[in-house]
């Protein structure tokens, strides 16, 4: 698995991977799974403040479902990688869920349902961020919601 992300360690707790929505704080806040190997000497560009440490790296590893095991650590990229269109963006392919308050309604169903990091309607589409999905939690949505409804999205990307 790989992504990027924030590491942030909050004084002796164990450091997390933050794969949701980082606070603009000073220090930023947020929340993930532990990362197991993670050492401080090995990279660069941390920061440090009121007793907690950051950084933004990109980060390879296993993933057990509760805990991310890092093999690999690296700098950030400078500029976020381009990713494919999404063709569920395209105006002529809009999705089922609509828009407007029945839309926010069922976002903040799936949200819950499905352990999202983030979410938001877009394009007729309720999309979420899950920490991991290997095409289950997408055949769940359809399942549960109806086909061109929910579009799941993973933080953590299979390699290669």
């Amino acid at each position: 698995m790989t992504a990027v992300a924030t590491v942030l360690q909050e004084g002796d707790d164990p450091p997390e991977l933050c794969l949701g929505g980082v606070a603009e704080s000073y220090p930023p806040q947020c929340g993930g799974p532990e990362i197991v190997g993670w050492d401080w000497d090995a990279v660069d560009a941390e920061e440090s403040a009121q007793g907690t440490t950051w950084g933004t790296y990109t980060v390879e590893g296993t993933w057990d479902g509760e805990t991310f095991d890092l093999t690999e650590a690296g700098a950030a990229p400078a500029e976020p990688s381009a990713s494919p269109d999404d063709p569920r963006l395209a105006p002529d392919d809009a999705g089922a869920a609509g828009a407007g308050s029945d839309a926010d309604e069922l976002q903040n169903e799936v949200f819950d349902d499905l352990g999202g990091l983030t979410g938001w309607v877009e394009n007729g589409y309720v999309w979420v961020t899950v920490v991991y999905d290997d095409g289950s939690i997408q055949r769940y949505a359809d399942d549960t919601y109806g086909a061109d409804t929910v579009a799941v999205l993973s933080a953590l990307q299979d390699v290669g």
